[in-house]
């Protein structure tokens, strides 16, 4: 099943049974947090392992080092001020696996910023059961999680430069290219190219 479908599934579930919750009671809230906090823990130590996973692979000390040049166009981002052209990356693998987790960190400090905001300021309880159970699940199901931390071969949908998958399963409107004409065409506008360090 579709990790958005089964995400919005997992998330009505879970809105029903904190209507359920008395969370009137302190020690019920004081449950509701150490959960919290404990899910963030696990996630965290789940991205540092990977982290230390990848540079332990790449580590001087086994002699192995993943640079497998990485090719792509990332697609153009429709903020309001950017340009509005799609950008080539060049960089190496372990790079880019560095970079996915480096993101998916930045990602999990946002969520946890946004809940501690509409718990602590703006008084909401419930998004403290949610926000314990669909970051794990979203942390676990991460592609560089998926082949660092559970040793699954980088092919098919774990393939570099990762898809983003969209609704339904089909890609999203802004998907990365990895194909020589797209590259080409990157290299000769001149938008990017230069390795990421």
């Amino acid at each position: 099943m579709n990790p958005a479908i089964s995400n919005m599934m997992l998330m009505f579930g879970l809105m029903q049974v904190s209507k359920k919750i008395p969370f009137d009671d302190p020690m019920i809230v004081f449950y509701a947090r150490v959960a919290y906090l404990v899910s963030n823990i696990f996630i965290f130590s789940l991205y540092l392992f990977a982290r230390y996973k990848i540079n332990k692979k790449n580590g001087r000390t086994n002699g192995y080092t993943d640079l497998t040049t990485l090719k792509y166009v990332e697609p153009a981002q429709p903020f309001v001020g950017s340009s509005n052209e799609r950008k080539l990356v060049t960089t190496t693998v372990k790079e880019y696996d560095l970079q996915q987790v480096s993101s998916a960190i930045r990602s999990s400090f946002m969520g946890i910023g946004i809940l501690l905001f509409m718990h602590f300021k703006l008084g909401y309880t419930n998004p403290l059961v949610m926000q314990s159970v669909l970051p794990v699940k979203s942390a676990l199901e991460q592609k560089i999680i998926q082949i660092h931390v559970f040793g699954k071969p980088a092919t098919g949908d774990l393939k570099r430069p990762f898809k983003s998958a969209g609704l339904f399963g089909a890609g999203g409107t802004g998907e990365v290219q990895t194909d020589k004409k797209a590259i080409s065409q990157a290299e000769k506008s001149g938008s990017g190219g230069v390795k990421d360090e």
